[in-house]
């Protein structure tokens, strides 16, 4: 067994807890595999470029859903503490406890983690069931655009004024 009691200077960063969240991540995507492929889901002959742009487009806004709004507090209450006010409806949260509750803590909180885990779920929704799957993409797309217009309003007005 490989040392690992001094990975980081601080020796907090829990390892297991990662490792744990690593195997249900890596189990989840093996048992949907066996699953679709029982049921005969057949993977796409090919993956248009608009899908991926709306698929990336997808998991950039969940995982903003997930690891920021305000709403979604609830699911990473537990895991997480509010830091701080983001910007618009977003907060900031830190990972709280230790072991796999930290570690979960770690992945909430951060939308670089969370995309991941929301890429797998919208490429294994896509497999079975592409037109679903790009209608949600959509939406979370519309989301996105809808986000990046309010920006950009409050920018001009903040401008117009000054």
């Amino acid at each position: 067994m490989p040392d690992t009691g001094q990975y980081d200077d601080q020796g907090d960063v829990p390892l297991a807890g990662y490792a744990v969240l690593a195997a249900v991540f890596t189990a989840s995507a093996g048992t949907y595999a066996v699953l679709a492929r029982r049921r005969g889901v057949r993977l796409p002959q090919e993956l248009p470029a608009w899908d991926v742009v709306l698929l990336g487009t997808a998991t950039y806004k969940a995982s903003r859903l997930l690891t920021r709004d305000k709403i979604t507090s609830f699911l990473r209450a537990p895991f997480t503490r509010r830091t701080d006010d983001g910007e618009a409806s977003e907060v900031v949260d830190e990972p709280r406890g230790d072991g796999l509750r930290r570690a979960v803590g770690d992945l909430l909180s951060c939308p670089f983690c969370t995309s991941a885990w929301a890429a797998g779920a919208l490429v294994c929704s896509y497999a079975a069931a592409p037109r679903l799957t790009r209608l949600v993409c959509g939406g979370l797309g519309a989301l996105t655009v809808a986000d990046w217009l309010q920006y950009a309003w409050t920018w001009t007005q903040q401008n117009a004024e000054s």
